[in-house]
């Protein structure tokens, strides 16, 4: 049973975890991750400790409880029958407590996620923590969730247990129904005493089978917490092909957005990007260029309106092929733990398999080789995913050679070099300009020389993007329109 659990146990956080994989980005937004973490370790391994050894155990204790009940009722059939009343009184109430000790349960595991997530944001966020020395913060923080979670364990563990004084209840009615069998001559002391022995062979049992019961309440309960996102569908499914009513690289079509439970980001809009062009998003922080260019990469789905790239619906492109087609640069570049190269070739299935050589020749067709100069070991330096290993503006770099390398046809840019020195933007524009021509390029930036050679420039602000036409018309309405965020 303990490879057959351990297989289980294999599957089964496999398909969580595949499951959250194939969730969407606000999922994550709405779900804290140490709770996910801990759905997929916890609880999983709570379902697996009772399927690998509560089984067997049951198993054996129902045969060892079952056999002692009938020698029992065959020694003496009045004193029998008295002696397993309480154990149909464990079953009914068992029956009708058990929603009650699953909830318990539920809760228990409910703030153990808590607890998790508070782990995960502190560490996560130790460098702010001791900039500005809120230890103590957090320190309450931990400590009301570790007390939340004290307290949820204490009371599952009370439920789970409620039934245990039944048992020695079942010891005094037989002494008691027994002597006053023997003051009625119906029988002997040496009878009864036998009893007593023989009762704790039934209820020994029982407190064991009791004991996985709770165990099994709790599995239970994990089994919710799992269910719940193996349930989980994406809401942004791949379409069917539909109508193609342009052939420009990128359409919004009376687009409207907002984030669950939050106002209105962007509010009937529309704009075309034609193939080949430069195209700069400007406006005041918050005002929405982020999330357009979410959308453009369908990182989210507009609440109505469609998007189209390369006059398809956004939506009946399949995952791989999408991304193919667009290359992003967060705002905040991610970075996976192993090397500078593990983190180039990342999803990236046409030069993945190549030796490190060629990996460099490709890097120096596409002119990039200057910017794996800028790093001490090249390919082969470590890359931590908390990026303490290298500088924020070198994390750019290889955000920047992870999608220039993909040649895409659309590539959108967040702030990519708002951490980078002149010189460097310098080269990265350089590299920007010997891109394909038909390459679409798309540049959210709030310094105005990294837009200057833009073909077109769009202000966006209060949930609407207007064609700002020159650079200074821009900064017109950038210093002196209407700001709203």
């Amino acid at each position: 049973m303990g490879v057959v659990g351990r297989t289980v146990l294999f599957n089964l956080r496999n398909r969580v975890f595949l499951k959250l994989q194939d969730l969407p980005v606000a999922f994550f937004n709405e779900n804290k991750t140490g709770d996910l973490i801990s759905r997929i370790n916890n609880d999983t391994d709570k379902l697996n400790l009772f399927f690998s050894q509560g089984l067997v155990q049951f198993a054996g204790n129902l045969f060892l409880m079952i056999g002692a009940g009938i020698f029992l009722v065959s020694l003496n059939p009045p004193l029998g029958m008295a002696a397993l009343l309480p154990a149909l009184g464990v079953l009914v109430a068992t029956r009708l407590m058990s929603p009650w000790v699953k909830k318990k349960n539920v809760m228990n595991l409910q703030s153990l996620g808590g607890m998790s997530a508070e782990i995960q944001e502190s560490l996560n966020n130790f460098k702010v923590i001791v900039a500005f020395n809120r230890l103590d913060y957090f320190r309450r923080k931990f400590d009301g969730a570790n007390q939340k979670n004290f307290s949820s364990a204490v009371g599952a563990g009370l439920a789970s247990n409620l039934f245990m004084p039944i048992y020695g209840l079942a010891q005094l009615i037989v002494i008691g129904y027994g002597i006053y069998l023997i003051a009625a001559g119906n029988l002997t002391i040496g009878l009864l005493i036998g009893f007593v022995l023989y009762i704790n062979s039934f209820y020994m049992p029982l407190r064991q089978i009791a004991a996985l019961w709770s165990s099994l309440q709790l599995a239970l309960a994990a089994l919710d917490r799992i269910s719940e996102v193996l349930a989980l569908e994406s809401n942004m499914p791949v379409s069917a092909a539909g109508r193609t009513p342009s052939r420009s690289v990128l359409k919004f079509e009376n687009v409207k957005f907002s984030y669950p439970g939050g106002k209105e980001v962007l509010r009937d809009t529309s704009f075309t990007l034609e193939g080949g062009k430069t195209y700069a998003l400007v406006g005041p922080t918050g005002g929405g260029k982020t999330t357009t260019a979410s959308l453009m990469a369908r990182l989210y789905d507009p609440t109505s309106g469609m998007v189209f790239l390369d006059g398809r619906d956004i939506r009946t492109y399949k995952p791989d092929d999408r991304t193919k087609k667009i290359g992003f640069i967060l705002q905040e570049p991610f970075l996976f733990t192993g090397t500078v190269r593990d983190n180039i070739v990342y999803g990236n299935e046409r030069y993945r398999n190549h030796s490190s050589e060629q990996l460099i020749e490709v890097l120096r067709e596409n002119s990039l080789g200057d910017l794996l100069g800028r790093f001490d070991q090249g390919l082969d330096t470590k890359v931590t995913s908390s990026g303490d290993s290298i500088s924020l503006g070198q994390k750019q770099l290889i955000a920047f050679m992870r999608a220039a390398l993909r040649n895409p046809d659309l590539l959108i840019l967040d702030e990519a070099t708002d951490n980078i020195d002149a010189v460097t933007e310098q080269l990265l524009q350089g590299i920007l300009d010997k891109l394909p021509p038909s390459t679409t390029k798309v540049i959210i930036a709030h310094r105005l020389n990294t837009i200057a050679n833009a073909d077109e420039i769009f202000f966006v602000n209060s949930g609407e993007i207007i064609p700002a036409g020159s650079m200074e018309q821009a900064v017109d309405m950038l210093l002196l329109g209407k700001r709203e965020s």
